[in-house]
Order: C-alpha cells, then structure tokens, then sequence
C-alpha cells in the first residue's frame, strides 16, 4: 500500500455578470469568477491535487479551457470525474485540506456546505475534508479583491490491483 501526496493550485479574477461558486456553492457576492467553466477556483485546485498525487497531469490535460464541452460546466461534475479518473488508476482519495484566499467575502457561514458538496463529490465522510479561509492582509491580488486563490492538498492510497 502506497500513500501519494499531491498539490493543486489555481487563481481567477473577479468578473461581473457571473455568480461566485466555490466547492460547488453559490456564494453571496456581488462578483462571480472569471473563466471558461463555472470558474470554481477552489475546486480547481481539488482536481489539481488529486491529478499531481496520482501523477497524470493537471486539469487543462483532461479538461481543457478550448474545449466546448466544458463551457460553463460545474466544476464539482468534473471533480467527480477526475476522482473516477483517479479510481481507474488504482488510487482513493483519503482525505483533502483546502485553503480559499481571499479578502471578500467572508466565507465561515459557507464552508460546512462547502465540505457537504465536496464529501458528496468524492464520496468522502466530511471528516475527511478540510476548509480553511484566509486573507493576506490587503497585500497582491486576493488582498486587493481582484479575485480568488485557492491551494489544496490531498493524500491518495493506492489500491491494491483486483485479481
């Protein structure tokens, strides 16, 4: 049995006309995110982690920007495809620690549907997920609310192969 640790990244500005979904939530807030999907940032970041600690790639690999398939998708419809994707390479997700930087909005009331969502789409228990938030105190783009940041980290199993 064998444990893989991956990173994930990802970054949108603040677009108008655009709802601000985040771990597959709506969020109260005037400004939604920039980007060819949904834009869920912190998501994206999700999907990152699990393709780098299974070694496959990123995100724009399997779902890329240029590809109609996936204008306007939800992001948690592709977390649930990337954790299958996962799967099929002989890995389950163990458990997920996320951090959301932003200025605005706060997101404390959110983050316990925020985990729901999330525990949902990987069919995780909730106690497997982790949500933080946090600011950077007014410095770079998150601090001067032009948009959304998100890192996540998750621990992977590898499974045993079936006979």
């Amino acid at each position: 049995m064998a444990l893989r640790i991956g990173l994930g990244f990802d970054a949108h500005r603040f677009s108008s006309n655009r709802k601000l979904i985040l771990a597959g939530v709506e969020i109260a807030y005037p400004l939604g995110l920039s980007g060819h999907s949904d834009a869920d940032v912190a998501t994206h970041a999700i999907i990152d982690a699990l393709f780098g600690a299974s070694a496959l790639g990123d995100i724009g690999e399997f779902f890329p920007d240029s590809s109609p398939e996936y204008k306007n998708i939800s992001s948690i419809n592709l977390l649930i495809k990337a954790r299958k994707i996962v799967a099929e390479h002989q890995y389950s997700v163990k458990n997920i620690d996320l951090t959301v930087i932003l200025q605005k909005p706060k997101l404390n009331q959110y983050r316990q549907a925020m985990r729901e969502s999330l525990s949902k789409a990987l069919e995780l228990d909730i106690s497997q997920i982790s949500i933080k938030a946090t600011t950077t105190e007014g410095m770079g783009f998150t601090g001067k609310e032009e948009g959304i940041a998100a890192l996540a980290i998750c621990l992977l199993e590898n499974l045993p192969l079936k006979s």
